[in-house]
């Protein structure tokens, strides 16, 4: 069964090739051939810049805490296509993907589907056939024209907006606002983090279009007791909470989370609230790597990203880290480079063979062309083992900008990537 996925896995990622399409015909067009799955369960769906996949781990988490039985449809994956769809934690078998997908091949070449219009048929026809009592899920990229977007959700949630993906959801903030305000639907609640000015002008008025009642996790209703390198302690709305994930931006993921549960099923006890954040497993989230030393990894890839899960580490340590990065080369460097400067105190890149990030070499010239100081070292291997020995309680490392370079930097530092359950 093992060659028999790997081989149908090899056909789904060529599906890239195809690229992304504007607009939800195809997606529906292929969700109908399937039995238009998306119609037999409830789902909460979740969009944004940063903190959706978050956010979309502590729902899930939240939910099943309360005895609900749920699907989480999240990208990209860090080690195996499965972790991108699980139900109650656990991902999709290698038999149900190869299942599907031979079920459906010929459907997927007719419509020229591409690789995320296939993935989310599979998702929606996994948890249908699962009997889920909700589904939780993440757009894959921006929202008014991503394949998710022909759910029809019990609740929608937009995280915090940054730029990001320019070169498809436009140039700036209220653009890109916008593509993100899609997933609002007539008369189905808003649960909306806290925005800049412009971004939530845009929200607001497109909810107000719609009927949708806004739900807004604002700053103030949040209080941050303590930030430890166990978990982060904070307040929301009159009521105490942990969660393993460590920021002030994972609080507000948290609190996102929270009262997101909240619109979705009033009854939820404040205990399951509880026991879902602490309990929530979410990988790649500024993930302690060594027992010993305070190396981590975060799969932040944007300005906003990359600032917090530094500026995270800076105050828990009360110094700079030393950072080791690789970065697609869609990203738009110009941005990255000022947060690179404030908030690392080295920087190395190195080459990630396979993971479709830059050359170390052209990276390292991009990035002193905006002044970034920063020196080339390869393998990767030999990057990881710096950092390893250059860390120490008084300067953290970290390892950052993409969800590819998971499964190199869990073997390189022989750390499980997770139990099989998020």
């Amino acid at each position: 069964m093992q060659n028999g996925l790997q081989d149908l896995l090899t056909y789904l990622y060529n599906l890239r090739r195809r690229g992304i399409k504007v607009g939800l015909e195809h997606t529906r067009i292929l969700l109908e051939k399937c039995g238009n799955p998306h119609r037999l369960f409830s789902a909460v769906h979740i969009a944004g810049t940063n903190g959706k996949g978050s956010t979309a781990a502590m729902t899930a988490s939240i939910l099943r805490q309360a005895g609900y039985r749920v699907g989480l449809y999240t990208s990209p994956h860090l080690v195996r296509f499965n972790e991108r769809i699980r139900v109650n934690g656990i991902p999709i078998s290698d038999d149900e993907i190869v299942e599907f997908v031979n079920r459906h091949r010929a459907d997927f070449e007719a419509l020229e589907s591409t690789f995320f219009e296939a993935t989310t048929a599979l998702a929606c026809w996994y948890f249908a056939r699962r009997k889920v009592d909700m589904a939780v899920i993440e757009t894959g990229l921006g929202g008014r024209l991503d394949s998710t977007n022909v759910l029809t959700p019990e609740v929608s949630v937009i995280t915090s907006i940054d730029v990001d993906h320019t070169d498809l959801l436009g140039p700036d903030l209220k653009t890109i606002a916008f593509e993100k305000s899609g997933i609002i639907k007539e008369n189905t609640p808003l649960v909306l983090a806290p925005q800049p000015p412009e971004v939530e002008k845009v929200l607001l008025e497109q909810a107000a279009a719609k009927k949708a009642r806004v739900y807004r996790v604002k700053k103030k209703d949040m209080g941050i007791f303590s930030i430890k390198d166990s978990g982060s302690r904070f307040a929301f709305k009159g009521c105490n909470y942990v969660t393993v994930l460590l920021g002030a931006h994972q609080v507000e993921n948290a609190a996102l989370a929270i009262q997101t549960v909240r619109v979705l099923d009033p009854e939820v006890a404040g205990d399951f609230i509880a026991g879902g954040l602490v309990n929530v497993r979410w990988p790649g989230r500024l993930q302690r790597l060594h027992r010993t030393k305070p190396i981590f990894y975060d799969v932040a890839h944007n300005a906003q990203g990359i600032g917090a899960a530094a500026g995270t580490l800076r105050n828990l340590y009360q110094n700079k880290p030393r950072g080791v990065i690789a970065v697609k080369a869609d990203k738009e460097l110009g941005r990255i480079a000022p947060v690179l400067r404030e908030h690392f105190a080295e920087l190395i890149i190195t080459d990630v063979p396979g993971a479709g990030v830059m050359k170390a070499n052209k990276l390292e010239c991009a990035l002193s062309d905006f002044g970034v100081t920063c020196q080339v070292i390869k393998p990767f291997g030999a990057a990881f083992c710096q950092l390893r020995g250059e860390s120490n309680q008084c300067r953290p490392g970290l390892i950052f900008g993409s969800h590819y370079i998971a499964g190199a930097v869990f073997r390189e530092f022989e750390f499980p990537f997770d139990n099989g359950v998020i």
